[in-house]
């Protein structure tokens, strides 16, 4: 076993020592070490009860046969960090989660790992890890919240965000703010809409890398608790079968987990994160794929923010094996890929449609095509990714002058202020990878957009990107970014932007020479942190378009 190196023969007697110091018996180091690694804190909603999640995979696993050793993750709650400098932080820790999983294990020896994430960047950052450790693993999420209630009507995160723009178009009081901040998160778990920590977890499912139900049972329900223990049972039948998770994460199962992106109308920040991940399995996920595989599938579900349904919604009708049982219908998925649990069939032999309005079958979609897609033009060579099932019919093609901006904040502020009218395509650039530096997601300005009236009205194109929680012609990603000398960074003013998403193009109304006189006279802005880890990440990072991986050099 790999925890050989740390508790067997005579030169171990010292760190045996030092196991028997945390209360280790003999008999302990005869069975296999399973890391548990949490992110439970106290700062996140998605993360406050981990510690129970923790507790049932660890009774699993010592019920099983092995010992297991929980340590903790950091994680942010991308939330709480919107709109401010915290959001500089929210995706450079997906690095440091996934780098020190991999000191964790590999510095004390253990056999197995076992995972245990909820919100954002946590979930790839250990998906990252699990790959590149490719120790047996599985992962257990802590689950979605349960959405808001009040007044009949369904609240999530997205409520919030859209309800300050209405306050700032007047449309609704303070006082009818506070009852929905009141009402709007009731409890522990992941924003409760089809946001980014759930489309990372059900995309975990997806992969074959969690049981059945991971992405989808609710935070407070016992099914849970119960998916954790069972959780602990499998691990150590997957060590004992060295199953792997580079055996699991192959390119057919990102292809799969693609097809569910687009049935499901999953976060745009999954078009960054499945690269990331699929570089550390070993090969290349590229941009364009998307497109392929969502132009032959189709988008089953409106969940939040692109329609009023919940995450609980999604569970009671199936979940991601009723999804999977709709895309099978016309052989979308492969069902013979291997799991953590066996093959994909085996979840789906028995998966059942619930409730066709909130999984649609194959035949009555809400599109033909899935809910991402990838734009390209002359304003983004490269790439930039739209929500396409969250974009409202008179904004799939589009044209309109540039407002520019060079800080999230300044274009915030312009929205609330009343200075952008219908036809307008925000620019906000100088927030990609490098330049941001960090990658800042933009719900705020989206948020105050819809709570104004205006989603359907003015497009909003960054180098940054945008939370799982935006709706409307919201266009992200654009690479190369501003500080890579991309297109983006020479615009100006009143420039005409072109977009027609189902073309998949993106462009300014700028001929090759014009673009070649303004890059003469331009020059980037300085950067906007010089020090600590922003500064080293800044240097390390690479495009959106490949992920935002760091470069190897």
């Amino acid at each position: 076993m790999h925890s050989d190196i740390v508790n067997k023969g005579v030169a171990k007697a010292p760190h045996r020592s030092l196991f028997k110091a945390m209360g280790f018996i003999d008999e302990e180091f005869e069975r296999p070490l399973i890391g548990i690694v949490s992110a439970k804190s106290e700062i996140v909603p998605g993360h406050m009860h981990l510690d129970t999640i923790s507790k049932a995979a660890s009774d699993g696993v010592r019920e099983a046969g092995g010992i297991p050793i929980n340590f903790p993750s950091i994680g942010v709650c991308d939330g709480i960090a919107m709109g401010h400098e915290g959001m500089r932080y929210s995706l450079v820790t997906r690095e440091l989660i996934a780098d020190s999983i991999e000191c964790m294990a590999m510095a004390h020896g253990f056999d197995a790992m076992i995972y245990i994430p909820n919100c954002d960047k946590i979930v790839p950052g250990m998906l990252m890890a699990a790959a590149r450790l490719n120790l047996p693993g599985v992962f257990i999420s802590g689950g979605p919240m349960l959405a808001g209630k009040k007044d009949g009507k369904t609240l999530t995160l997205t409520t919030m965000f859209e309800a300050v723009g209405a306050v700032g178009a007047g449309t609704m009081s303070e006082e009818e703010l506070y009852d929905l901040e009141e009402a709007a998160c009731p409890g522990c778990g992941s924003c409760s809409g089809m946001f980014t920590a759930n489309s990372m977890n059900c995309v975990v499912e997806a992969l074959g890398m969690a049981l059945p139900g991971n992405g989808t049972i609710p935070a407070v329900m016992a099914e849970r608790l119960r998916l954790a223990k069972k959780t602990g049972f499998l691990i150590m039948d997957m060590l004992k079968k060295d199953i792997r998770p580079r055996s699991i994460m192959t390119e057919r199962a990102f292809m799969n987990a693609l097809a569910m992106d687009m049935a499901l109308g999953c976060s745009t920040n999954t078009a960054l994160h499945l690269p990331a991940i699929a570089h550390e399995a070993g090969f290349k996920l590229d941009l364009d794929l998307i497109n392929k595989v969502s132009a032959v599938t189709p988008n089953l579900c409106k969940l939040a923010p692109a329609g009023s349904t919940a995450i609980e919604d999604l569970h009671a009708a199936g979940g991601i094996p009723g999804v999977y049982k709709e895309l099978a219908k016309k052989n979308l998925v492969d069902l013979k890929v291997p799991t953590v649990y066996g093959i994909l069939e085996d979840a789906v032999k028995n998966a059942k449609n619930r409730n066709t309005d909130i999984i649609r079958p194959l035949e009555d979609p809400y599109s033909a095509t899935g809910g991402l897609a990838i734009l390209r033009g002359n304003l983004a060579p490269d790439g930039s990714v739209v929500k396409r099932s969250a974009v409202a019919p008179s904004m799939l093609k589009h044209s309109g002058p540039a407002r520019i901006f060079d800080a999230e904040e300044d274009a915030f502020d312009a929205i609330m202020e009343g200075n952008i009218k219908p036809g307008d395509v925000i620019v906000i650039r100088y927030e990609g990878p490098r330049g941001g530096p960090g990658m800042k997601e933009m719900l705020g300005p989206t948020g105050a957009l819809a709570g104004m009236g205006l989603d359907d009205k003015v497009a909003l194109i960054t180098d940054g990107r945008f939370s799982g929680a935006t709706r409307g012609a919201a266009i992200g990603h654009v690479s190369p970014e501003a500080a890579d000398g991309g297109i983006i960074g020479l615009l100006r003013e009143g420039d005409i932007i072109d977009i027609d998403i189902d073309s998949r193009s993106i462009s300014v109304r700028l001929s090759d020479s014009e673009l070649s006189e303004r890059r003469k006279t331009w020059t980037p802005l300085p950067p906007k942190v010089k020090t600590g880890y922003l500064a080293r990440y800044a240097k390390m990072v690479s495009s959106a378009a490949s992920g935002a991986v760091f470069k190897e050099e």
